[in-house]
This record gives structure tokens, C-alpha cells and sequence, in this order.
């Protein structure tokens, strides 16, 4: 049972998501931040547990980065419908998620299973402050000036989910989970068609 502990957390997360939501709508920013803190508290218990006692299973690995995702993808949605933080954020993240799991489902058939990687959690974590900051600055109305701040924290994040998703195509290439011949013959393809 104590191996299911890691799952069972996971879970929990994406099960914390809806009521994330409900107090995001009705502006009560507090009981948002508690209840995203329990969230991010959960994914690094989770993560320290399985890591601790090797109770690390593919479902993990699937699903940590999963409910990270939704979560981070969730709430920054919420935080443009309500005009707390620009849509340009959102588009670059969902941008760059659109491509992870093309990515990904490309990778299925070849039974390689994607986890996270160090930067990866590093852009979730940027992103977690970003968005606690903002919770913070809506609830206690703290000054104008700060929203520069908060700008700069949402650049920083997005700054770190672009290298995460380089250095995801860079590993893939490099491992050659994606066939450097077939790209070569491709390319050789395309351009015999535009001889003719």
C-alpha cells in the first residue's frame, strides 16, 4: 500500500484542480493560494517518496508531469479569463505543450516513456511563484508597481519552458528516438520535387 503513496498524491493533485478554479472565479485569492500550495506541497512529496524508497513506476512518470501541466495550464488560463495576467503568457505555454505532446504521442509507438526532467520542474516551479505572486497581489492590493514584478517572474518562467522543450527535442535527437536518416531522406526528397 505504502508504494501506492506517490500515485495516490498525484491523484490527489489532479483532483485539487477543479477547486483551484471554483475559488479562482469567486476572487477568493487566499483559500487559491492554500489550496495551490497543498498542490505544489503534494507533487514534492510525491516525487521525494517515490525518489526515497524506489518506488518510482511508469505511471509516475506519466502522470506527475501530467498533473503539473494541467494545473499550470488551469490556472494560468483562469488568471487571463479574469484579466490578471496576459494571453500572450498562456499562448507560449500552450504553444509549447501542444509540441510535448505531439512529442509524445510520437514516442508511444515506440514504447519510450517521457518523464520529467530537471528543467522541466525548474519552469514549474518559476511558474508556481509567478502565480502565487499574483494570487498575493490581487488579495492584500499591493502596489501598482509590483505588477512589473510579477511580469518579470511570468518572462523568467517562459524563459525556462522554452529551454525545457529545446533541450527535450535536443535529447530525442540525440538519442535517436527520432531517426536522423529518415530527417536526411526527407530532406533529399523534398528537394528531388522541387527539381522536377
Amino acid at each position: 500500500m505504502f508504494k501506492q503513496v506517490p500515485n495516490i498524491l498525484t491523484i490527489i493533485r489532479f483532483l485539487l484542480i477543479p477547486i483551484i478554479l471554483l475559488y479562482i472565479f469567486t476572487g477568493n485569492y487566499l483559500a487559491t493560494f492554500i489550496v495551490f500550495t497543498i498542490s505544489g506541497i503534494t507533487d514534492i512529496a510525491d516525487g521525494f517518496i517515490a525518489r526515497k524508497f524506489n518506488f518510482i513506476s511508469n505511471f509516475g512518470k506519466l502522470m506527475d508531469p501530467l498533473a503539473d501541466k494541467l494545473t499550470q495550464i488551469s490556472v494560468l488560463l483562469s488568471l487571463t479569463v479574469i484579466k490578471i495576467i496576459p494571453v500572450w503568457i498562456v499562448v507560449i505555454v500552450l504553444i509549447k505543450e501542444i509540441i510535448m505532446v505531439s512529442g509524445a504521442s510520437f514516442l508511444y509507438g515506440k514504447d519510450v516513456v517521457v518523464y520529467s526532467r530537471w528543467y522541466g520542474k525548474l519552469a514549474t516551479v518559476l511558474f508556481y511563484i509567478a502565480i502565487v505572486f499574483s494570487l498575493l497581489e490581487r488579495q492584500f492590493t499591493l502596489p501598482n508597481y509590483l505588477n512589473f514584478v510579477d511580469l518579470i517572474l511570468y518572462c523568467l518562467a517562459l524563459t525556462t519552458t522554452i529551454f525545457a522543450l529545446i533541450m527535450y527535442i535536443k535529447t530525442l535527437y540525440n538519442k535517436g528516438f527520432i531517426n536522423k536518416s529518415d530527417l536526411k531522406k526527407e530532406v533529399t526528397v523534398d528537394k528531388k520535387e522541387k527539381k522536377v
